[in-house]
């Protein structure tokens, strides 16, 4: 016999899904209807078909985004699960602290986003030339932000905030792992990065799985610490797919057509996601 479900469960969730739909994908849908028509955010539109989608792959502006958020995704993905994995391990062994240790590094994450970056645009900008004049290092003399290199320092701060949650799911990874498997370990003569490559690594996957698919979701739609630190200078060097839709759709009179240009972002998002899940979990199988 179907037990009946309680009118509180309703109540609970009823209106957090009303407002849901009608913060989040009621203007999603707003969004894609608009990108079929030449509105420009004001006055009057009219369909212009499939217009604006054809026109994007002719834009080297559009490419050019694309080309530097592919690029930013990779190395933040790469660099931010790397040194998480480390931290983790750190911080997982018989070490004093560690519950310091641990505060002190999620302590990044807790940061807004544009706080974070405004204040390593000021570090950037009067702490490091003036350190990198006195001990006459020329890379570290001038604002890294102004120029060609603009990206690693949006990478540096990007990366500097992301670790802290990877390092704490890649934590509850290591402490999910029984410790008697690396006792037999040990017995056995597995011992330093073989006992991580052969025993640890295969047991945390699926937490490596969810670290990339968060990472490369979360960078490929790279905006805060990009508007923040370069507002995608120097010229375009620096622009993302998010910030060039921010910047053109609300200031460029370009409303329909990037509205169109986040319908396709969120496309890619998807279908790298799942291409994603797919891979690392068929590697997840090879362990099992």
């Amino acid at each position: 016999m179907k037990s009946k479900i309680s009118i509180y469960f309703y109540l609970m969730v009823v209106p957090l899904v009303v407002v849901f739909f009608a913060l989040h994908t009621l203007p999603f849908l707003q969004g894609l209807f608009y990108s079929f028509t030449n509105w420009k955010g004001f006055g009057n539109w009219e369909f212009s078909g499939l217009h604006n989608y054809t026109q994007m792959f002719r834009d080297p502006r559009i490419a050019e985004a694309y080309l530097f958020t592919f690029k930013f995704t990779i190395c933040a993905t790469l660099l931010v699960n790397i040194l998480s994995m480390a931290i983790a391990c750190g911080l997982n062994a018989k070490i004093k602290y560690k519950n310091f240790l641990r505060a002190v590094y999620f302590l990044p994450y807790i940061l807004g986003s544009l706080v974070v970056s405004y204040v390593f645009k000021q570090i950037f900008a009067n702490v490091i030339p003036v350190w990198g004049r006195a001990l006459g290092i020329p890379a570290l003399s001038v604002n890294i932000l102004g120029t060609n290199n603009a990206w690693l320092g949006i990478l540096f701060v990007t990366v500097w905030q992301s670790l802290a949650f990877n390092t704490i799911i890649y934590l509850s990874g290591l402490q999910s792992v029984d410790l008697d498997v690396y006792e037999a370990a040990s017995i056995d003569g597995c011992t330093g990065l073989r006992t991580f490559f052969k025993i640890t690594f295969p047991l945390i996957a699926p937490f490596f799985t969810i670290n990339m698919v968060l990472c490369g979701k979360g960078f490929l739609m790279m905006f805060d610490q990009v508007l923040a630190l370069t507002n995608g200078g120097p010229g375009t060097t620096t622009q993302t797919i998010a910030v060039l839709i921010y910047k053109r759709g609300f200031n460029g009179g370009q409303f329909a057509y990037q509205s169109a240009n986040a319908a396709v972002l969120f496309l890619v998002v998807v279908a790298i996601s799942l291409f994603q899940m797919k891979v690392l979990e068929k590697r997840e199988k090879k362990y099992e």
